[in-house]
This record gives C-alpha cells, structure tokens and sequence, in this order.
C-alpha cells in the first residue's frame, strides 16, 4: 500500500514498522468492489425492515407524511431531550425557508436522570414560557410543541410511542413500555400548563424536517456525530408494513445497528472485534460503532496498543491514560489528521501530555497521523455506503434536484470528511444523476425540526 500512496511511506520507519502500517492500510482502506457488496447487502436489509417488523434495520414509520413547503410561516415550540441537556425552543418560520430559534438549555440533573425526568422536563418548559412572558392564560388557546426525544420509541401516532428501552445513562424506573408522550402531557398537567404535545420525532426525522423546511428537495436526513442514523421519504406503496394511503412517509431508519446480527459484510478487524466485546452494548450498533465520533477513537487506542504489544509503537510503552478505556477522544484524531508542523508538535502534545506516554519519536507520530487518517477515511467511505443504498432505493428522484441534510461533528468538523464522503457517493451514482445531489449542513435539526413537526401537525388539526 505505501508504494502507491505517500500518505502511509513512514520517513526512518524499520522494515517491521512499515510492514505493520501496510497491513493496516489493507485492513482500513476499503476499494469500491468492497464497498459496492456491503451496499448491495444493506439495500436487502432496508428491504427486510420495509416488509416487517423485528428487523435489523428497523425501518419505524414515523407517521408524518407530508413535507413543509418552505412557505409556512408562525411561531412553534418543541422540546429537545437529548442525554445530557434538554432544550426547550420557540421557532419562528420567516415563510422563505428561514429559521430564528430562542432557546433555553437545561442540565438533566441526576434525579432528573433516574427518577423525576417527565416532571423536571415539564419544569423547564414552565420557566421558559414565564421567562419568556408567553404562559397562556384565561381563554387563550394552548401552545402546541413537538417533542424530539432521541431514545428507541415504538411510535404508534404521530404524538404517541412507547418505550423500548433506555440508553445514554437515563434510567427512569415505570416508563419503557408506556407512552412518553402521555407521560409528559400527565406531568405538563399537574404543573396547570396549557400545553398540548402534538408531535414526538426522532431527532433524525427532525434533521430531515430541519433540511426539508429551507429547501423541500430534501429527501434524506442524516446524523453523523457522537452516533449516526438517517431518515428518509420513501413511497407508502414500498413499506409492506404500513397501511399505504398512496403518499409518502417518512422512515427512521435506525441504520447504527446495521450487520449486527451476524457481523458478515462490514471490514471487521480485531480493533473493532475488541471495541464491541468491552462495549456497553456488544453485538448491537455495528455500524455506528465503524463510523460515529464515539467509537473512532478506542478504535484508533486498539491499534495502538497493537502496535505497542509488537514494540513497533513508542518503544513499546504505554501509560494508564493510554492502557484506560475512551481515553482517546475522537478530537484527538482531528487534529492529528491536519498536523503539517515538521516535527509533528500537536501530535507529540497529544502522546506526550494528554496520554502522558512519557516520549515519543518522530516515527511514533507519523503512525499515530496515519492511524487516524485510517479510521477516519474508513468511517466516510462506509458512511456513503447507507446514503448510496438509500438514495438510489428510490432512483427515480435522482433525475431531478435532490437534496440532504446532515448533522453531527464527523461531517461538520472532522478534517476531509465531507470530501471522501461525497466522493465516494459519486462513485456509485451515474454522473448525470449525481450533479443532482447536493449535500447540506442542517444544524440543530433535532431541535428545529420538532418545531417543524408541530407546525405539520397543527396543519392536520
């Protein structure tokens, strides 16, 4: 591999060294052959999931079927409940695409976390309204919002889903099994809150909205961060599933969990077999475990510790930071990635001080840069893989503008990311086609994108 790419030929690296990093490249750098067999692969799972329930790829209807016209205009409320932070926002639609958001962000407190959460979230929204002046009181109408809430939930309505389970550290004995929704209006009501919760969206619907209010020719939502799904609008007519009406919905397609079954398609090496062994969740997220910002780097400590095992990496040392699980943060690789400084200074700050290995060769450093250029090319090219097998399951929106919209840190921040991504996606689509896809930075969906949802639902009232 370093004969033909100048990226992995390691200046003063022994014979072994290079061997190592060879070997590595031909694990790591994945060919389109390779790529185009997974893709075929997760185009029969998406099949699987649209027939039945209990799929792999779940494939969960989300019950909004029609798409914002970029024309609506109003003021709409949503209530953001992420792992750590909740949010509460009041979004106002200009009519011309644009977004102006208020919000307030709160701290999930333990109590909150492990038994108060529906009651505290209804707290937070009371001290939004009354800062904001904006209580409804006498006779004025209630104030409708839409809530994101980024947990497994069996949607059964557009405002109802019960609880599968809770992840993220959240753990509120009564709840999996009943409706979130219920539960909050229940707690919205003992507060006396003229409130009315009209919309429950995953945050990556809410992406989808997000991209599809400032331009409707929106027809994927993705989130590429600390985690990453996707949402799509597919053809009732194609979900064997759901009682078609001849229009379109919009699927989560819960796409982390892809190939975890029977891990038979994605480029498992023994980094990633380690990873998913010592995870909270072994054998479930596959393939977020390959792409999102939280795996990277124990993906990238794994190799390391390889490395080191053999002495071809910092003499063989290591230190407790480095030998401690999640020790690298996927912000480390970023900066790796883009350090041209001729001795490598950012990285040696990073080995040296931050990892506390006590020294490091110029050697080290250059295989710690190509270590992470690795991972994170690795995680683009498979990245595009979904957005391909999605994109041309409904071909026909190829041959005119099609737009989609991305949230998430690795294809916001991660250095190359975006490039390698939509490059490897023009491979797979004819070039008459792919001119038609643009790719576009839909932030904050999850919170805009409930606002969205509250809007719609009202349209149906």
């Amino acid at each position: 591999m370093s004969q033909t790419d100048p990226r992995y030929t390691i200046k003063g690296a022994s014979e072994a060294q290079q061997q190592a990093v060879d070997f590595l490249a031909s694990q790591f750098l994945l060919t389109d052959e390779r790529l185009g067999s997974i893709t075929k692969e997760f185009r029969r799972r998406m099949e699987e999931g649209l027939a039945a329930d209990g799929r792999v790829l779940k494939m969960i209807p989300s019950y909004i079927t029609q798409r914002p016209t970029g024309t609506e205009t109003g003021s709409y409320f949503a209530i953001d409940l992420g792992g750590t932070n909740l949010r509460v926002l009041q979004v106002t639609l200009d009519g011309k695409g644009g977004v102006s958001t208020e919000h307030q962000k709160f701290v999930l407190t333990e109590d909150a976390k492990s038994r108060s959460l529906f009651d505290f979230t209804a707290q937070c929204v009371e001290t939004f309204l009354d800062d904001h002046n904006i209580r409804p009181i006498g006779h004025q109408p209630p104030i409708h919002m839409g809530l994101t809430f980024s947990y497994p939930v069996q949607q059964t309505s557009l405002s109802s889903g019960t609880l599968v389970q809770w992840t993220k550290g959240l753990n509120v004995p009564g709840c999996v099994g009943r409706d979130v929704v219920r539960l909050l209006q229940d707690a919205l009501l003992r507060l006396g809150l003229r409130v009315k919760v009209v919309a429950l969206v995953n945050d990556t619907v809410g992406t989808l909205l997000s991209a599809a209010y400032s331009d409707p020719t929106a027809q994927m939502g993705v989130i590429l961060g600390t985690g990453t799904n996707a949402a799509y609008y597919e053809d009732e007519a194609n979900v064997a599933k759901w009682k078609s009406e001849g229009g379109e919905i919009v699927l989560n397609m819960e796409w982390g969990a892809f190939d975890s079954d029977d891990f038979s398609v994605l480029p498992f090496t023994q980094h990633d077999i380690k990873l998913d062994r010592k995870s909270i969740n072994p054998r479930k997220q596959a393939y977020e475990k390959m792409i999102s910002g939280m795996y990277l780097g124990e993906i990238a400590r794994n190799v390391m510790l390889w490395l080191a095992d053999q002495r071809l990496l910092l003499d063989g040392r290591s230190s407790e930071v480095l030998n401690a699980m999640w020790s690298i943060d996927t912000a480390y690789l970023s900066a790796a990635t883009v350090d041209d400084s001729p001795d490598l200074s950012e990285i040696q700050q990073i080995i040296e001080k931050t990892l506390n290995v006590p020294e490091s060769t110029l050697v080290d450093r250059q295989i710690f840069k190509i270590i992470s250029i690795l991972v994170g090319e690795r995680s683009a090219r498979l990245s595009a893989v979904g957005i391909v097998a999605t994109l041309t399951k409904r071909p026909e929106l190829l041959n005119k503008p099609i737009n989609v919209g991305i949230d998430g840190s690795m294809y916001e921040h991660y250095p190359e990311f975006e490039r390698i991504m939509a490059e490897t996606v023009s491979h797979f689509i004819p070039p008459e086609q792919f001119k038609n896809v643009k790719f576009s930075l839909a932030k904050d969906g999850s919170g805009v994108g409930a606002a969205i949802a509250a809007m719609l639902a009202a349209k149906e009232l």
